[in-house]
């Protein structure tokens, strides 16, 4: 079997776990290759420690998110939150780290999101999808054996277009252990997210283990709609009786900025 090497950029410490990590644990359980990157530390998340205490806890988080998930890298970058922008320095750091991995598949948000960070995660991202090939471009890196091909993940924006589901892969198998790995980012999902939602007085300690396990939960509804709105991709992939039942499905597109490939072996390349 052939090693295959993904690499997840997002903006956040805690954006692949929600976005990928459960194709993550699929690949890396198969012997592949998953780094994960934050484009950012994340220090503008949380609404009582300084930005330096949260910097290190995020990272701290992010170290056993990787750990949970049994990925082989997850590497936070110290840029800082809310205030990333697109330019060029940002995009060589980028641009080392996708050449240093040498992936066959890149994925990151897209562009039309609600987060400036995510947006300017796509831009710096995309703005390698053609540049990776050229040699005299960042020249201290060199260039990989073979164009990667470059992809997004799900979100439910529809504005400019919703995300076409060109991939689907299936979560229910490994949704406890997706949930472990957020789990990791206590800060986030435990702390700043209530907060930030209006929950002031949100107190994990609180809860029951089936109700940490709900409210994690929440942040994994919308992978439900991926699977309901890719539910032809989930039948030719897993066949039209396990296709039709698959109740959480991590959904991406294919970039058109970058080495293109059929459909059938787009889907292959995130499949275990």
């Amino acid at each position: 079997m052939k090693e295959k090497r993904i690499i997840f950029i997002g903006a956040h410490p805690d954006d692949a776990d929600i976005l990928c990590s459960g194709t993550a644990i699929q690949l890396a359980r198969a012997g592949h290759k998953v780094k994960f990157v934050s484009a950012t530390n994340g220090d503008s998340g949380h609404f009582s420690m300084s930005r330096k205490e949260t910097a290190k806890v995020r990272a701290e988080e992010a170290r056993l998110a990787g750990i949970a998930s049994g990925i082989a890298e997850y590497q936070v970058i110290v840029e800082q939150d809310c205030g990333l922008e697109p330019t060029l320095a940002n995009r060589i750091k980028i641009m080392r780290i996708i050449r240093s991995w040498n992936p066959d598949l890149v994925i990151t948000h897209r562009l039309c999101d609600y987060h400036p960070d995510h947006r300017a995660t796509a831009q710096l991202v995309m703005d390698c999808a053609y540049t990776c090939m050229v040699p005299h471009f960042c020249e201290d890196t060199p260039i990989p054996d073979q164009s990667p091909v470059f992809a997004h993940s799900f979100d439910r924006f529809t504005d400019p277009r919703p995300l076409r589901i060109d991939a689907a892969i299936e979560i229910d198998s490994v949704m406890d252990q997706k949930l472990d790995a957020m789990a990791c980012h206590r800060s986030q999902f435990y702390e700043w997210l209530p907060w930030i939602d209006g929950d002031k007085n949100f107190d994990v300690s609180k809860l029951s283990e089936e109700e940490r396990k709900q409210h994690l939960m929440k942040w994994n509804q919308k992978f439900r709609t991926a699977a309901d709105n890719g539910r032809e991709v989930l039948k030719r992939a897993y066949g039209e009786e396990k296709g039709s039942k698959i109740q959480y499905a991590e959904v991406f597109e294919q970039s058109p900025y970058s080495r293109q490939l059929p459909l059938d072996e787009f889907q292959a390349l995130l499949m275990p």
